[in-house]
Formats: structure tokens, C-alpha cells, sequence
């Protein structure tokens, strides 16, 4: 079997859970099937395999957040920055002698692969100790009670889960000056405007308020696919071969950048094709079919079977892709198009891998599906869908 490349303190073999950078307490759940190749329901774990579960189902619609599941992956010494130049995530980065305290403020270009970033080795403590925080049987309550019927203990529940997650955005605004990557700024710079949503409605909840922690804790697990393809080298070998991004119509201002406000106040006209393109991808027979295979299995050792489906779902992924590609350039909003562009380039690079799979390049595959659900999340938190 093909090991993870070398990278980070570990070496080739990512150390095995407990005391690992573990996967982001959050995500969207609910009925359905659920597999091994499903981000949302089962962090995608470079060594072993994870435990086959039946087809995926990638349920948008649904409120609950899942349990707080470990994850594989140490952010290498790549992760730290390099010499400065661009790679990936962008066109210009800030020169020396900007006088912006925001790395990316100069990046104005297309929304790339992104192949080292210096946010992702701080980003990896403050999602570990959110998820420890959360270990408390956050995941077992029912989103659907609003405060008003809550009982003392959902009420203790729900004020040391608001602890944890504000001291977890707080933490993580100082990233937003960090990052070279616009797309990356934005991702940090809508899961602070969330999670704070999200806390300040506490004393109020209601069901519709999960639709806040939901989209947080989805981009929170976008973050962990870009750091973690970064750290294992799928993002640096894909990256070469995806065609690039036009360059965006607008660019989101980089002004008051540490104080974000959430990218959706009101519902956007294209929600209902975001789900559509959504829905699209994980109804296709093609695709639940290609969902049952082990994704510990490399190219190499892949069986007949394996390789009639994967090029059975190759065609479902592009469609896929262009639509998010065709929804990101008609937009008016420049976060919704970055997130679109992310999920599109990441796309193509899982697509241009599977002839030489291997594990690492399951991170691409999670940017891929995550990205566009936050946007649906973000929808159905204005009531939307």
C-alpha cells in the first residue's frame, strides 16, 4: 500500500489518534447513508483506511453538527510560508515594502490550489482545542430544541460549547492577517463571523441558528482539507495540472479585514442553483456508486471494477465543477465566488490525480465537496434553500 509522503515531524506514517490534529468539530448530518469517502461524516485519514460504512449521502439540508472526530495530519515545516512567492491561492502577493499589515492584501488574482500557507501551523492548535472542548456530548444533543425548552444540563451544554467557540474564532482572527491567500483570508474571516453569529444567539437559539455553527464548523473543515493537502503533497503534485481560474470580477476589500461580517445577511438569488449543483453531484448513480470503494486503495491497486467506476464518475465531477465555475463567475458576491472557484480548482485537481490516486489526495476531494456546502449552509441561515 502507498504510505503518506514524508512530511512533517512524523515522517511517512501519521501518527494514530489520540494526540493528532484532529477534524473539526461540526458539520452538517442527518438521515441517509453515510461512507468512508464522506468528509462530513468520517474524517478522511491517510493511514489506515477508515471503517466502511455503506454509501455517502451528502445531506445539506440537514441541522445537526457531527461528533468530534480525530483526524491524521501534523502541519510541515511547507506549511510555514517558503521564500514568499505565490504559490497558489492567487495571483500578487504583497511585497516587501507593503505598507498592509494583511499579507494578502495585494493577491487579486485567480483562486488557485493552494501549496503552502504560514496560518495553517497556528490554525492547527486552536482546531484541536476546540475539538477536545467539545468532547463533552455536544454531539449528542438535538439542534432542534430552542432555548426556550431547554433543560439545565442542554443549558450548561450550550454555554461551555459557546465558551469554546468563541475563544476559538477570537483566536483565529489573528490568522486573517497571517495567510498570503485572499480565499484563505476569507475562510478565516467568515468561520469568525459565523462562529461569533452563532455564540451571540445562544441565549435565544433556535433550530435555524444551527445553520450559523454549521457553516463555521464547514469551513472550519475546508481549512483542515487545504492544510492537510498541503502537509501530505497532494496539493504541490495536483497543483501543476489544473488549468487555471479566470480572474475574479470582484475582489473582496481587505479594509477592516479582522473585523468580518458574515458574507450572506440576506438570501442570495443563486442559492437554490448551489443546491441544485449540490443535489446534482450526490444523486447521480455514477457517483453513489463510486462512493463505496476503499479509499486506502492507490491507483495501482485498484480492481477492474474500481477502474470502470471511476471513469464512469469522472464526467459527474465536471459538471460538477462547471456549474460551481459558471455560479462563481455570474456572481455578484466576491466571497461566494472565491468559495466556488476554491471548490472548482480543487476539483480539477482530484480529477487530474485519480489515474495515480493515492490517499493524500482525499484532501483535495474534501475542499471539493465542502466549500460549496458552506454556501448552502449559508443559505439556509437566511432561510433559504
Amino acid at each position: 500500500m502507498t504510505q503518506p509522503p514524508q512530511s512533517g515531524p512524523w515522517g511517512a506514517h501519521p501518527p494514530q489518534q489520540p494526540g493528532n490534529w484532529q477534524g473539526y468539530p461540526g458539520g452538517p448530518h442527518g438521515p441517509g447513508p453515510q461512507g468512508q469517502w464522506n468528509p462530513q461524516q468520517q474524517w478522511p485519514n491517510p493511514a489506515p483506511a477508515p471503517q466502511k460504512k455503506g454509501p455517502l449521502k451528502w445531506v445539506l439540508g440537514a441541522i445537526a453538527l457531527i461528533a468530534v472526530i480525530a483526524v491524521t495530519a501534523v502541519v510541515a515545516v511547507s506549511c510555514a510560508g517558503g521564500n514568499g512567492s505565490n504559490n497558489g491561492g492567487g495571483g500578487n502577493t504583497p511585497s516587501s515594502g507593503s505598507k498592509s499589515d494583511i499579507a494578502s492584501a495585494n493577491d487579486t488574482g485567480p483562486v488557485s490550489v493552494i501549496t503552502e500557507d504560514p496560518s495553517c501551523a497556528p490554525w492547527g492548535p486552536i482546531n484541536d482545542t476546540l475539538a477536545n472542548s467539545l468532547k463533552n456530548g455536544w454531539d449528542q444533543r438535538d439542534p432542534s430544541i430552542p432555548a426556550s425548552a431547554w433543560t439545565p444540563e442542554m443549558q450548561a451544554l450550550y454555554q461551555s460549547a459557546s465558551t469554546a467557540f468563541r475563544n476559538a474564532a477570537d483566536q483565529t482572527v489573528s490568522l486573517i492577517k497571517v495567510t498570503k491567500h485572499r480565499v484563505m483570508r476569507e475562510l478565516y474571516q467568515q468561520y469568525v463571523a459565523y462562529i461569533h453569529a452563532f455564540v451571540e444567539n445562544i441565549s435565544s437559539y433556535s433550530a435555524i441558528d444551527n445553520q450559523l455553527v454549521t457553516v463555521g464548523s464547514t469551513l472550519g473543515s475546508v481549512l483542515n482539507g487545504i492544510c492537510q493537502a498541503i502537509t501530505f503533497g497532494s496539493a504541490a503534485t495536483r497543483a501543476p495540472l489544473v488549468p487555471p481560474a479566470s480572474s475574479p470580477k470582484h475582489v473582496a476589500s481587505s479594509e477592516n479585514a479582522d473585523k468580518p461580517t458574515k458574507f450572506m445577511g440576506t438570501s442570495d438569488s443563486d442559492c437554490p442553483e448551489w443546491q441544485s449543483a449540490a443535489d446534482g453531484l450526490t444523486s447521480d448513480p455514477a457517483f453513489l456508486q463510486w462512493v463505496k470503494h476503499d479509499p486506502s486503495l492507490p491507483a495501482s491497486s485498484w480492481p477492474p471494477q474500481y477502474l470502470t467506476d471511476n471513469d464512469a464518475v469522472k464526467p459527474v465531477f465536471n459538471r460538477s465543477i462547471e456549474a460551481y465555475e459558471k455560479l462563481s463567475a455570474n456572481s455578484s458576491n466576491p466571497v461566494i465566488a472565491d468559495f466556488g472557484t476554491l471548490a472548482a480548482q480543487y476539483g480539477h485537481a482530484f480529477i487530474q490525480g485519480m489515474p495515480t490516486y493515492t490517499q493524500p489526495d482525499i484532501y483535495l476531494y474534501t475542499v471539493f465537496l465542502r466549500a460549496p456546502g458552506a454556501i448552502a449552509a449559508a443559505c439556509r441561515s437566511v432561510g433559504a434553500s
